[in-house]
């Protein structure tokens, strides 16, 4: 099976402080429903409070990260047959999330 990466940048979720309670409740339950149909691998959001370093080969640490990569907002791995059933996971993240998801499909390492 195939590993899908499901996400959003954190400024695609534009929800009312009312909304958001049952933004998190109904993106809680798609996860839920992710871990029981055992296709979860994992998931979460990017703490963008906690500043990104970028490691050389050398070890030396920098603040920053590559020009022009931006990483931020959250994201949902999910193991899949097709990319069909990642479509329409996506589609489930995206109407309990209330924003578009980017679906990506992960190259096959047989060492993962």
């Amino acid at each position: 099976m195939t590993k899908y990466l499901i996400s959003f940048p954190s400024e695609a979720m534009v929800v009312t402080a009312e909304e958001f309670p049952v933004v998190v409740a109904e993106s809680h339950a798609v996860i839920a429903e992710a871990k029981a149909a055992g296709v979860y691998v994992f998931g979460g959001g990017i703490d963008e409070a906690v500043d990104p370093v970028l490691v050389s080969a050398d070890g030396s640490v920098s603040t920053g990260t590559y020009p022009g990569s931006e990483l931020k907002g959250g994201f949902t791995v999910l193991e899949l047959p097709t990319r069909e059933d990642a479509v329409e996971w996506a589609r489930k993240i995206a109407a309990s999330c209330r924003c578009p998801q980017e679906l990506r499909e992960f190259m096959y390492d047989p060492e993962s």
